[in-house]
């Protein structure tokens, strides 16, 4: 007895240790609000027919050092995007983003197109902007006398048999078959055959990112007046090398999916503020024609270099093989 009463009172002091151990849930990343100067929608054609594809044009008016990403629509709706469009005119003060999104209805009535999400790169850092969907009449493709001329609707058919008169197609087919097994047979020979290809050694990743940076410190792309090109090729280095070092696709990503990606993983030394400063600036420049000062470029150039000491850490070197013969 005395014993159950002691297993009791450590099971139940224990209780209080492990919930005081668990990790707390991370809070979303909530994006400020930001609002252009001008918004306007309009779907074209004016009349929608079912299953026939519209156009719904946005149009955005914003000043010149933002720009606007669309976030593709999520979620259930009686509308499905095939395609959609961007394109940016800048103006002496501000600048008109017009997006198109070609839409497909499968409902009848009033339909409630979806909001759309905007990502906005400003530089103050990313913000998010809100426009509620508007509403369209879908209307039938069928004539209004469609029932009364027997143009009803039909639902579909079973399937028929087919009579095969001759052997013909079938020996076509076996033809066919064979030579597609042959082929097949040929290009896994092919594939497994021993490959005699001189292996090449890669270099660790921080020689060839350094590599990278001192080649492009030499171009001296900015006395040469191409600071657009600098700012690109930038850029590419520093989001290559994120992508390498913590493990996805950095080239591929938008700012805001890139600074999203990287808040998620553990990236211990990550200048996070400094990061954000650079993406901003490159941002304005390749996209907003914004300009930048030799020393701007220099420090940009620098915080790479800065980056790479802070971030990378070498792998550990090779375990020697116990298996080998022994010195005696």
């Amino acid at each position: 007895m005395r014993r159950a009463l002691v297993l009791a009172a450590v099971l139940f002091a224990s209780v209080p240790v492990a919930h005081a151990q668990a990790p707390a849930p991370k809070a979303p990343v909530v994006l400020e609000s930001v609002s252009p100067t001008g918004a306007s929608a309009r779907v074209e054609p004016e009349e929608v027919r079912i299953g026939e594809p519209f156009q719904y044009v946005v149009t955005l008016t914003h000043p010149k050092d933002q720009r606007y990403e669309l976030v593709a629509p999520t979620g259930e709706s009686a509308v499905e995007l095939l395609q959609q469009t961007r394109q940016r005119q800048d103006g002496a003060s501000d600048a008109t983003t017009t997006f198109g999104l070609r839409f497909s209805a499968f409902e009848l009535g009033d339909v409630k197109l979806p909001d759309l999400a905007f990502d906005v790169a400003t530089p103050d850092g990313p913000r998010r902007f809100v426009l509620k969907g508007r509403s369209v009449t879908v209307a039938s493709s069928l004539p209004p006398d469609a029932n009364g001329q027997g143009a009803e609707l039909f639902d579909y058919q079973p399937p028929q048999a087919v009579p095969i008169r001759s052997w013909t197609l079938l020996y076509a087919l076996a033809v066919a078959l064979a030579v597609g097994l042959l082929a097949w047979a040929l290009v896994r020979w092919w594939q497994r055959r021993p490959k005699r290809e001189k292996v090449v050694p890669v270099l660790p990743l921080d020689v060839r990112v350094r590599q990278s940076l001192d080649a492009l410190k030499r171009e001296n792309l900015p006395g040469r007046g191409l600071v657009k090109d600098f700012y690109i090729r930038l850029s590419e280095i520093v989001r290559g090398y994120l992508g390498e070092r913590y493990g996805f696709e950095a080239l591929e990503c938008t700012s805001f999916e890139l600074m999203t990606t990287l808040r998620r993983l553990p990236t211990p030394g990550l200048p996070e503020d400094a990061l954000m400063r650079f993406i901003s600036e490159s941002d304005l420049v390749k996209y907003a024609r914004a300009d930048a000062s030799p020393e701007s470029c220099a420090q940009s150039l620098a915080f790479g270099y800065d980056l790479l000491a802070k971030t990378y850490v070498p792998p550990p070197p090779p375990k020697p093989d116990a298996s080998g013969p022994r010195v005696q």
